[in-house]
């Protein structure tokens, strides 16, 4: 479980989205940031024996700074208001499908896939699919994936409008070669993320992916 203080140290910081604001709480910043770190780290612990290629991976690694880009951003806002880990084969900045936990008061969620692979590996997971579809859809379709996730990640800006090149437009795997990021998400209440079972609600999230997890790595090892 997280702590309620982590929960409360972000909801101040979006209203409070400031250097000098964060400066006078960087010790609560500091303790928000070691209790999600924690967590991710139990998650890798037990995730890790069903998953053995993130054996090696370290929370504190997979997490992402709190410090946004605002290079090329009209939002001159400092922090992000939220925390989110990236669990990966690889590391986080790997080729490879992996996991991810987003911690945002009332947006929180967990899941994974691949999110906007370069053309070379989008290429192949395309390929992949189209040649072993009734495989892909078993996994997506499962009773536990659609319990889970209900489906795939499919909104607006996330896929093509027409199949792309090479492959014939009455594919039956259409709605899949379509997209350019393949992720599932669970949405996750604030009540949730304070709960003694958070830890197993998250294993079980990342259990269900993880038969499309292989599925796509399999691809980037050729």
């Amino acid at each position: 479980m997280l702590q309620p203080s982590t929960l409360k140290f972000l909801k101040d910081l979006s209203k409070n989205n400031n250097k000098p604001w964060f400066d006078a709480h960087r010790k609560q910043y500091e303790d928000a940031k070691k209790d999600f770190e924690t967590f991710i780290q139990a998650v890798i612990d037990r995730h890790a024996k069903k998953d053995e290629t993130i054996r090696e991976q370290e929370a504190k690694k997979c997490l992402f700074r709190i410090n946004r880009d605002v290079r090329f951003s009209k939002d001159k806002s400092p922090y992000k208001t939220n925390m989110g880990a990236s669990i990966n084969r690889g590391g986080r900045k790997s080729i490879f499908a992996g996991y991810y936990f987003h911690l945002e008061p009332g947006q929180s969620f967990v899941g994974g896939g691949i999110w906007m692979p370069m053309p070379a590996e989008m290429k192949k997971v395309r390929q992949e699919i189209d040649y072993c579809y009734n495989e892909f859809k078993k996994i997506v379709q499962s009773k536990k994936f659609v319990t889970v996730y209900g489906d795939l990640y499919k909104e607006d800006g996330i896929g093509l409008s027409r199949v792309p090149q090479g492959f014939d437009k009455d594919n039956p795997a259409a709605e899949y070669l379509k997209l350019k990021s393949w992720i599932a998400m669970q949405s996750l209440k604030d009540t949730e993320l304070t709960a003694k079972d958070l830890v197993k609600k998250t294993l079980t999230a990342f259990e269900t992916l993880l038969p499309m997890i292989r599925f796509i790595n399999r691809t980037m090892e050729d």
